[in-house]
């Protein structure tokens, strides 16, 4: 266990905030979280790969980081393999180590930053799969009691970018480990459209649907490396179909996809470009062009800068389709 004070947290977000925090706790081995209790009895954010986070300013509390890793074949039976990885394992990590080892099941979510244990959370998904397709439990300790718990698929009662751990047990878990059901013979999901018209022509393999998916990411989505953002700002929205069918005969080109019975779901991005923020830029702050929902930092935007950016486009959506678009991000 590290523990620093005052500490740096710009290189720890990929949002690029040059924030910092009243104490950094890095957890190396999954055995020292039991021994927490004052980290967990006082304020605290646990940060993975800070992929998912908008910092607003100086966080008083404690940032605990895991750091562990590890990626352990459990069992092997039939045509399917269970995995157990790590909450510090990157998870570009994993989908490597599925492709080199002929796993079919995450190589939708190639290109995906962040770090396993926050999957789950997240129920992180792209070009139509989700972690939840594969995800069989999770592991981790509660906050509150220290104590351990193992959730079943069902239990983390996953659904579009949510989970359990987004509602009861937020703020109460430490997600340790992510057991995932992964299969040994070809079961490729293209029913996302771009990715179905990418891999026309070819027959499907796990390298060329994965270097495809990367293709198609990094065709629309900036380099973290390069340009501040955490990916996808904001959920799609859902609304009746009633609120549909009228904002169908004023906007008879927009995109939806079912959601249920009675629901659809409509895209964010178009909603966002057809509010004039596509391309927009506000100083070092705006949203990306080539991707609507993608709220960048273009290199010292301030954190109250880009909740500005952020907030205006919510407004100007609500203003044009009376849909009140919500972040996917977590917002300290």
């Amino acid at each position: 266990m590290k523990v620093e004070f005052d500490f740096p947290l710009k290189a720890y977000n990929t949002f690029g905030m040059d924030v910092s925090c009243a104490r950094f706790v890095q957890i190396d081995r999954a055995e020292e979280i039991p021994m927490m209790g004052d980290v967990f009895d006082a304020p605290h954010y646990i940060l993975g790969g800070g992929s998912n986070t908008l910092f607003t300013g100086h966080y008083e509390g404690t940032v605990v980081h895991p750091v562990f890793r590890g990626i352990e074949k459990a069992d092997e039976a039939g045509d399917s393999v269970l995995l157990r990885v790590a909450a510090g394992e990157p998870w570009e990590n994993l989908t490597e180590h599925c492709r080199l080892n002929t796993l079919y099941g995450l190589e939708n979510l190639t290109g995906i930053p962040g770090l396993v244990g926050s999957a789950p959370v997240q129920n992180i998904g792209a070009y139509g799969a989700e972690a939840k397709d594969c995800i069989v439990k999770v592991d981790g300790y509660y906050t509150d009691t220290l104590q351990p718990f193992s959730l079943s698929n069902e239990e983390c009662r996953f659904g579009y970018r949510d989970s359990i751990f987004k509602h009861e047990l937020k703020g109460r878990c430490f997600i340790t480990h992510v057991w995932f059901r992964l299969s040994t013979l070809p079961r490729f999901n293209l029913t996302y459209k771009a990715l179905a018209q990418a891999m026309e022509g070819h027959e499907p393999t796990l390298d060329n649907v994965s270097e495809t998916v990367l293709a198609i990411r990094n065709s629309k989505l900036p380099d973290i490396r390069k340009i501040g953002c955490a990916g996808s700002f904001f959920k799609n929205p859902v609304v009746d179909a009633a609120q549909y069918t009228a904002l169908l005969a004023r906007f008879p080109d927009l995109v939806s996809y079912p959601a249920g019975e009675g629901q659809v779901k409509l895209a964010a991005g178009q909603l966002i470009e057809k509010a004039g923020w596509k391309g927009r830029r506000e100083g070092d702050a705006g949203v990306y062009p080539l991707q609507a929902l993608v709220v960048v930092n273009y290199g010292n935007a301030k954190p109250d800068e880009i909740c500005q950016v952020y907030r205006q486009v919510i407004a100007d959506v609500q203003d044009l389709f009376q849909i009140t678009l919500t972040p996917e991000v977590n917002i300290l």
